[in-house]
């Protein structure tokens, strides 16, 4: 059985479905998004239709990232949707996807977000979207940092286990600390959408083109 974790997608739908043609996971494998579907990208609604259709007949697990709860908020407070729809965020983006309006937005897509894990936990990792607090256990962090820390200020995790994390860009291939490996590179930026398989450290990448490419933990 693989475990795979698949980093920042950003609406990039060409380069996710090019990801799991590649992977080609059984019904067995464990496969981890690590949140970040939305925003940037050009097409965040079909990313998100095609992992609904993916978790059917998949042993499938979603994070929660920044961008989703940023999304969620949006429909909170007038300063939250403002963030959202800002250029910084791409929220725009995302709306333009569904038809232009938080109101085209499916419910099974709102429930699809709402329903991210916040963390997944391994015998010897921590897959999460942005980090965690060095000296915290995982399962009493703040949520923020869930979302929100840099990935250069991740320092090894009381537990011993490895943080694997996306949020924080890297340049085109991730990044490996050792205790923290980051596997954002840019897939919305004319980049690649990176995954890789905790256990063999086998690293896949796919881009909006159609191209990939594989490496190993051990090559960066």
């Amino acid at each position: 059985m693989q475990r795979i974790a698949i980093g920042d997608i950003h609406g990039c739908h060409h380069a996710l479905m090019t990801m799991l043609e590649q992977l080609q996971p059984s019904a067995e494998d464990l496969i981890v998004t690590l949140g970040d579907y939305v925003d940037r990208g050009p097409d965040s609604k079909s990313v998100i239709d095609s992992l609904l259709e993916f978790q059917k007949d998949h042993n499938y697990v979603h994070l929660m990232g920044n961008h989703e709860i940023q999304m969620i908020r949006a429909l909170e407070t007038r300063q939250d949707r403002d963030r959202f729809l800002s250029e910084m965020c791409g929220g725009q983006d995302t709306l333009d996807s569904y038809g232009g309006s938080f109101e085209d937005v499916p419910e099974a897509h709102w429930d699809f977000m709402r329903s991210a894990k916040l963390y997944h936990e391994l015998e010897n990792h921590i897959l999460v979207h942005a980090g965690v607090s060095s000296q915290t256990p995982v399962d009493q962090q703040d949520q923020e940092t869930y979302y929100y820390q840099r990935f250069y200020s991740q320092q090894p995790h009381i537990s011993g286990k490895t943080v694997v994390c996306g949020h924080t860009i890297q340049g085109d291939l991730p990044t490996n600390l050792g205790h923290a490996i980051c596997l954002d590179t840019c897939a919305y930026g004319g980049g690649w959408l990176s995954a890789l398989d905790v256990d063999s450290g086998q690293i896949w990448q796919t881009n909006e083109q159609g191209e990939s490419r594989t490496m190993t933990l051990d090559e960066l």
